[in-house]
């Protein structure tokens, strides 16, 4: 029963941590666009890529 005493604010204290986390991902822009992440990873690379060096 005392360990409760301990577990129930750390547990508290863990979800705070979280939502906050959460909330300052998608206040820093995190979640925006996910469309064009999606699409970057499938894409083809060579198009994507700079130019070769001619030296």
């Amino acid at each position: 029963m005392e360990s409760l005493y301990l577990l129930i604010p750390l547990s508290v204290l863990l979800v705070l941590g979280i939502a906050a986390l959460i909330v300052w991902a998608v206040f820093n822009g995190q979640f925006e666009n996910l469309d064009a992440e999606g699409r970057r990873i499938v894409d083809d690379e060579d198009d994507l890529a700079p130019p070769p060096d001619p030296r």
